[in-house]
C-alpha cells in the first residue's frame, strides 16, 4: 500500500525514524543497516513495508528495495516475524543473508540472536531456491561445493568414522580450499582424524 516515504528527517534513533512528509509525521522501524546508511541530510527517502494486525499498523523502513525484498522474504517463513527479520538485517547486511541462504550456511543464520537450529534450517530450505533464482546467484559453485563436501563425508562415515567428528573436520578442509575435489577433501581429512 505504502511503498516509499520521503521528506524532512525529524528523528533518528538505531531503532527507528521519525519523516515528516507535508506536515504528517511517520513513524519508520528500521534496521541497524538503514540506520547506517542514512546521513544526516534533512530530506530522505526510505522503502517501505506495512504490516497491518489486528492490534496494530506499523511502517518499516529501509534503505533500498534489496534490503526491503529480503526482509519480504524473511517474514514469509513460519516463525519469522517482522522483529526477528529486522534482528536479522541489524546483525548482518542483505547480502550476507542472500549469501548465507544460497550457501546453506546454518551457522551463520544460527549465529542471529533469537534463531534456533531448526529455524535457521526452515528460513534456508524455505528460501534458498528463491533467493538463487531471485538474485541469480551460481548455483552450480554452490552445488558443487555441498556436493563434494556431502560425498567426502559419507565416504568418511563408510570408514567407520565419527559423523559429526568427521563433518568439523571436513568443514574445515572445504574452508581452507572451497574447490577441493572429494579425494583431495577426504586425504586432508583422514589426516586430521
Amino acid at each position: 500500500m505504502i511503498t516509499h516515504i520521503q521528506g524532512k528527517l525529524v528523528e533518528k534513533n538505531p531503532t527507528d525514524v521519525i519523516i515528516d512528509t507535508n506536515g504528517v509525521g511517520y513513524l519508520l522501524n528500521i534496521s541497524l543497516h538503514t540506520f547506517s546508511q542514512i546521513s544526516e541530510s534533512e530530506n530522505i527517502k526510505l522503502y517501505t513495508h506495512l504490516q497491518i494486525r489486528e492490534d496494530a499498523h506499523t511502517l518499516y523502513g529501509f534503505s533500498s528495495k534489496v534490503e526491503r525484498d529480503i526482509f519480504r522474504l524473511l517474514i514469509s517463513v513460519s516463525g519469522i516475524g517482522a522483529n526477528t527479520a529486522r534482528t536479522m538485517l541489524s546483525s548482518l547486511t542483505p547480502k550476507q543473508v542472500r549469501e548465507g541462504i544460497a550457501l546453506g550456511d546454518v551457522a551463520l543464520i544460527q549465529s542471529i540472536k533469537g534463531i534456533g537450529a531448526k529455524t535457521a534450517q526452515r528460513v534456508i530450505i524455505d528460501l534458498k531456491d528463491k533467493v538463487i533464482k531471485i538474485y541469480d546467484i551460481d548455483e552450480v559453485s554452490i552445488d558443487n561445493n555441498n556436493t563434494n563436501k556431502e560425498e567426502a563425508l559419507s565416504a568418511l562415515e563408510v570408514l567407520g568414522y565419527n559423523k559429526k567428528q568427521a563433518g568439523k573436520v571436513v568443514d574445515k578442509v572445504v574452508a581452507l580450499n572451497n574447490e577441493s575435489t572429494v579425494e583431495t577433501i577426504i586425504k586432508q581429512a583422514l589426516k586430521n582424524l
